[in-house]
Formats: C-alpha cells, sequence, structure tokens
C-alpha cells in the first residue's frame, strides 16, 4: 500500500462528522493536502464553529458554501489528473469519493428490521448509481470514482438512542484513508466499505 499523497482535496459535510474528522486526518498527514476546500450549508453558522477555529490557525483550509456542487470543480479535477505523472487512476492523481452506506444496497437491504428510514436508503441507493455513472464519464479524463461506506459510526447520526454504533470516528476515517490509499483503476465505479470489502448493489 502506498501513501496517499493529494495536492488538494474537496470535503463535503466538513463542519461535523466524518467530514469534519477527515479534514483533521488531512492536517495530520506526513505531508498534508496544499488545500483542503471545506464545504458546509452554514460556514458562519454555530455548527461550523470548530471547522472556523480549524481555519484560522490552518491557512490551507479555504471553507466554502456547500451550493458549490461537484460540476464547478470538474474541470480542476480533469486538470490534476492530466498534470499528474504515471497511467492509471489512484487517489494521489484525481478522485471522486462519494460515502454512501450499507442501507443504500438494493441487493442486501442492510438492517431492515432495525430502522426502515426509506428515504435516506433510497438517496444512498441514487449516489451509488451516480458514483457509477460518474465512474463512467470521467475515466477517460484520469478520474477514479467509487463509492465508500464509512461504517456504522459514533457520530451525531450515528448514534440512534440506545443502539451505540461500533466504530469512533478516528476507526473510520483511518480505515477510509487505507484505502483510498490503495485504489486504482480496477476500482473505479465499486462499492466499498471502510475497510475494502466489496459490498452487494
Amino acid at each position: 500500500m502506498g501513501e496517499l499523497c493529494v495536492h488538494s482535496v474537496l470535503v463535503t459535510g466538513a463542519n461535523r462528522g466524518l467530514g469534519l474528522g477527515f479534514v483533521q486526518h488531512f492536517l495530520r498527514m506526513p505531508k498534508p493536502p496544499q488545500w483542503i476546500f471545506a464545504t458546509c450549508r452554514d460556514p458562519k453558522g454555530q455548527r461550523a464553529q470548530e471547522l472556523q477555529n480549524l481555519a484560522s490557525k490552518h491557512p490551507n483550509i479555504i471553507i466554502i458554501p456547500l451550493r458549490c456542487l461537484l460540476e464547478a470543480f470538474l474541470p480542476l479535477l480533469k486538470k490534476a489528473a492530466q498534470g499528474s505523472p504515471g497511467s492509471g487512476l489512484s487517489c494521489s492523481k484525481a478522485a471522486i469519493i462519494n460515502m454512501s452506506s450499507y442501507a443504500g444496497s438494493i441487493e442486501d437491504v442492510y438492517l431492515w428490521d432495525f430502522g426502515q428510514v426509506v428515504s435516506y436508503r433510497c438517496s444512498k441507493a441514487a449516489l451509488k448509481m451516480l458514483s457509477k455513472c460518474q465512474s463512467l464519464a470521467y475515466r477517460e479524463h484520469g478520474v477514479l470514482c467509487v463509492a465508500l461506506h464509512p461504517g456504522w459510526v459514533q457520530t451525531d447520526m450515528g448514534d440512534t438512542g440506545s443502539y451505540k454504533p461500533p466504530l469512533t470516528v478516528d476507526d473510520s476515517l483511518q480505515g477510509m484513508l487505507k484505502v483510498l490509499s490503495s485504489l486504482s483503476e480496477k476500482e473505479t465505479g465499486t462499492f466499498l466499505d471502510w475497510e475494502g470489502k466489496v459490498l452487494p448493489w
């Protein structure tokens, strides 16, 4: 497994949970990204206070409103892929990593009896289709794309009262960063979990 080495990264939902955790982990890397574009819905709001504090200490963090969609960044991804040495696809060149969920699996309707959350399941199933379409559309431009399930994580969203999620944010992020550093052309368009296992569509 090689070391993940990225010039710049865009993190959505960077004000809390896994998004904020990704920003913190990127900052602690031996070679942190030159630029971390951290997006959230309300960059100046109270829920973004921790992200604002990080940005005040790290000038490589640029906080932007989430409204800027992927399409605006696509030319930058293509440019990054073209300017990177070597052939093939990798996260060190240019990649789109969509945070999906095992709950969006159609083949294995994960934990149905525990929580049906139909709208969440449908949105994550749609996100997997978007990931597949992106992998087909952007492969020729050198952009890798996967859907990634972070596991059931101890976050505001993951905690559900009487059941405690088995993974800490740190455990999930360390696993995902390890997976990201090993992705190659053969994984583009796949649905993986935080340990690199292929999950059923």
